[in-house]
């Protein structure tokens, strides 16, 4: 969606123009959503920011100025609601296991041993990922798996492109270490 057409949503959102939320929260939500789950690994919960952060954007639309990406700014906000929760919480999330339920969902049934596998390939990159500090999972995630440029992360996180250029380095190679050592483990 292009910036001309944001502004005008936002625009009627601050008239609480309820169709214009809606366009806004179908071409956002997934995004959020997506980026809140990775950080919290609580489903309920993420479904919590999420609508946090979008009830933000409907209380104050205008809010936006346009000087980075929308998508950006939203990510931002959902990173501030994050981070007020884990330090709300004082300690370690519960998490449940959306592999599970993906694999229940899959429409061709690998045979068990490929399902343990697979599982435990993902369990040890999981492993891997939960190991590096939060600013660089935060970059590996917003880079690989949300496709935002480095532009768009050294927004969100607050700090300059040459600092999720070295987030991403070590993030890269600590999980390189890890993941070597992992296989290594089940070779042995």
């Amino acid at each position: 969606m292009d910036q001309a057409k944001i502004f005008e949503l936002l625009q009627k959102i601050s008239q609480r123009n309820e169709g214009a939320f809606r366009e806004l929260y179908q071409a956002y939500s997934r995004k959020v959503y997506a980026y809140v789950l990775n950080q919290v690994k609580d489903p309920s919960k993420a479904e919590e920011i999420v609508a946090d952060t979008l009830y933000d954007l409907w209380r104050n639309p205008l809010a936006f100025r346009g000087e980075s990406q929308f998508s950006s700014w939203l990510i931002g906000i959902a990173r501030h609601k994050v981070l007020s929760a884990f330090r709300s919480q004082k300690g370690d999330p519960q998490h449940e296991d959306v592999d599970e339920m993906e694999e229940l969902l899959e429409s061709e049934d690998p045979s068990p041993d490929e399902e343990l596998a697979q599982k435990q390939h993902r369990d040890g990159v999981r492993n891997c990922m939960d190991k590096l500090p939060e600013e660089q999972r935060e970059c590996l995630h917003l880079v690989f798996y949300e496709g935002y440029s480095l532009a768009e992360v050294a927004e969100v996180q607050l700090c300059p492109e040459g600092t999720v250029k070295t987030r991403l380095f070590h993030a890269r190679q600590k999980l390189k270490t890890c993941l070597r050592l992992l296989l290594e483990r089940e070779r042995a």
